[in-house]
């Protein structure tokens, strides 16, 4: 965008109602000149500001029937808005300033409103109508709808949100994850937005993908040992599964360093989906329950060590038997057997000795 177009408001222009009356009441005192001077150009005697000559009729005659048939043109002028709506104006391709308050505007009726993304709907976006079916096609990840010619130029300046569809990106390790990103935003800058990218709404959605793929690449999808996911040369516990609010930051901060100079806000980020892909998603899940089993194992042979602990120092303390080290390491094997058991112990009763 030229440096030198900056967002003006257009202020003090809420004369619409007036207008409108005034239009109304010029167009049926031409309609009814219109009517009185037909009757004079007939033959009757009509007087009109004292004149009755027919040269004068028929120039009466003709400028009403002009006036009757351009008479709709002031009405281009009349400009409503409601609240969280703008309208950028232009006359003759320059740009004169935007609308922002809601009102009933008049303006010069050779402006025209510019929004080169009228035509563009973001998938899941509240610029949407309800219940229209219309063609969509795929854009970089985001479905983007596009509609006829017919479109309202205004601007929403209210919050929308871009919901992503799932894209396939390979994490920190290599491993292909599925995510899908929902970005809320809005337009704070309407002259950047319109004058600044070609169609802000279909670069907003590039950008969101681009950093989406850009921040999940940093980030392994489960914490792993020694990988450095903040950039300070110290290996961290980040992960893609650990740390969404943090990743859903970092994939903000970036989105809103791409659109800024497009007069875009980015509110809010949040992660709505995220998994391994497919093809590698059992694979993870094995990988997943026997860490799983690995770590109770441990857990149950650390407790059963303990208790085996516990029970010789008491044996010990009571002076109940005396226990050389054969017989010791016989009754850790047992107990630990018992303890450390998936299933019952079957009781054995020992009539004998050991030696």
């Amino acid at each position: 965008m030229s440096e030198n177009v900056q967002e003006k408001i257009i202020r003090g222009n809420k004369n619409g109602m007036a207008m409108m009356c005034i239009i109304l009441l010029a167009y049926a005192a031409a309609i009814a000149l219109l009517v009185i001077t037909a009757i004079g150009l007939d033959g009757e005697a009509v007087f009109i500001a004292g004149a009755t000559s027919a040269g004068f009729n028929l120039f009466l005659f003709v400028l009403s029937c002009v006036y009757v048939a351009i008479g709709w043109f002031p009405f281009l002028g009349l400009k409503v808005l409601k609240p969280g709506e703008a309208l950028v104006l232009t006359l003759f391709g320059k740009y004169i300033g935007t609308l922002k308050k809601d009102g009933f505007y008049y303006v010069n009726p050779f402006c025209t409103a510019f929004n080169p993304a009228a035509d563009t709907k973001l998938g899941q976006s509240g610029d949407i109508a309800d219940n229209k079916k219309i063609a969509g096609i795929t854009l970089s990840g985001t479905d983007m709808q596009f509609t006829g010619s017919n479109t309202s130029k205004k601007i929403s300046l209210k919050v929308m949100t871009l919901s992503n569809s799932k894209q396939k990106v390979n994490d920190f390790l290599g491993n292909p994850v599925e995510i899908a990103v929902a970005v809320m935003w809005k337009v704070t800058d309407t002259a950047k937005a319109v004058f600044a990218v070609d169609n802000y709404k279909e670069y907003l959605s590039l950008q969101s993908d681009t950093a989406v793929r850009n921040v999940v690449k940093l980030y392994p999808y489960d914490i792993t040992e020694n990988v450095d996911t903040t950039g300070d040369g110290k290996a961290d516990d980040g992960s893609l599964r650990g740390s969404t609010e943090l990743v859903a930051k970092r994939i903000k901060d970036e989105i809103q360093e791409k659109v800024a100079d497009a007069g875009i806000e980015i509110v809010d980020a949040r992660i709505t989906y995220l998994a391994y892909a497919p093809e590698i998603a059992a694979a993870m899940l094995q990988r997943q329950q026997a860490a799983a089993v690995v770590d109770a194992r441990k857990l149950i042979v650390d407790g059963a060590v303990g208790m085996v602990e516990l029970a010789l120092e008491r044996l010990n303390e009571k002076e109940l038997v005396d226990l050389d080290e054969e017989r010791k390491a016989a009754m850790v094997s047992n107990l630990l057997v018992v303890l450390c058991g998936n299933h019952d112990p079957q009781p054995v009763v020992n009539s004998g000795s050991l030696y």
